[in-house]
């Protein structure tokens, strides 16, 4: 993850830092979502619960980790009770892993959708995975693949 140092905690506030136990907190709602897809799916509710996980996935990745429903639950009810956080993360890799989870989101809604129920259930399985790192580990998958493609993108860019 790339994180702000306290150095520039202040400055980060102002320039989109983000407290990092956002993105793991919105991990755990996710993945109990994730978990009731494979629990339920394909039933229509269990696919209905997979088409609202890709909306809030799809709000992650196009508006940022910031303005969620998630985001707004951290803010209110779990931030408060916490101390300040020691580093604020930068919200570009949260948001690039909000858009692969929508990738997979998708994959899985195309699958049961398709009636391909194996399609969609090891799409929702990779999503729950990545998920459950992030909200158990504080490992980010996507943060991670984010920052290897810009390592690997040519200098200029």
């Amino acid at each position: 993850m790339t994180t702000i140092s306290p150095a520039r905690q202040g400055q980060s506030r102002t320039s989109g830092g983000i407290d990092p136990r956002g993105p793991q907190f919105t991990a755990a709602l996710t993945a109990v979502v994730l978990v009731a897809v494979l629990l339920i799916a394909p039933q229509p509710i269990g696919i209905a619960l997979l088409g609202v996980q890709a909306v809030l996935f799809a709000l992650g990745a196009g508006l940022g980790v910031q303005r969620t429903p998630h985001s707004w639950l951290f803010r209110r009810f779990v931030r408060p009770r916490l101390s300040a956080p020691a580093d604020l993360e930068d919200p570009e890799p949260p948001r690039f892993a909000q858009g692969v989870g929508l990738v997979f989101a998708l994959v899985g809604l195309g699958g049961f959708l398709g009636g391909s129920d194996l399609v969609g259930l090891v799409a929702t399985g990779f999503a729950l995975v990545a998920a459950l790192l992030n909200a158990i580990f504080r490992f980010c998958l996507g943060c991670e693949v984010y920052l290897l493609l810009k390592r690997l993108a040519p200098a200029g860019r």
